[in-house]
């Protein structure tokens, strides 16, 4: 048994399929959108993902929820296919978790986070 917070992530990964970074393209293809939820701070230092809408985490719930008067006009039905990223694919798995319990049940992430897409997605 690890720390409190291992049990939660373990917990949030038994609801969502994640995606593995190879897996991504084909998503983005079938029209999936990909989130990410990084910190302005960590993107400027780590990089960007030119073809991801930005949703900082704070108030992902809000933007992506389709009966929230914050949403975004992707945001247009429970149907909507979010591909969750962050830096290394923790957090994002509880965001994606979060956004199921709210009704968004095709929310996913990226195993590995932007450190493993950011080689497969080239531009």
């Amino acid at each position: 048994m690890g720390s409190r917070i291992d049990v939660v992530l373990e917990n949030a990964r038994t609801k969502i399929k994640r995606l593995s970074a190879d897996e991504v393209p084909a998503a983005l293809r079938r029209g999936a959108i990909l989130v990410d939820i990084r910190p302005a701070a960590q993107r400027a230092r780590e990089g960007e993902m030119p073809t991801a809408l930005i949703v900082e985490r704070n108030v992902l719930e809000w933007r992506l929820d389709p009966t929230s008067d914050a949403r975004l006009p992707q945001a247009v039905d429970d149907d909507v296919e979010w591909v969750v990223l962050c830096s290394e694919g923790y957090t994002s798995s509880l965001a994606a978790a979060a956004l199921q319990e709210i009704g968004l049940h095709r929310a996913t992430d990226v195993i590995g986070g932007y450190h493993a897409l950011k080689g497969v997605l080239v531009y």
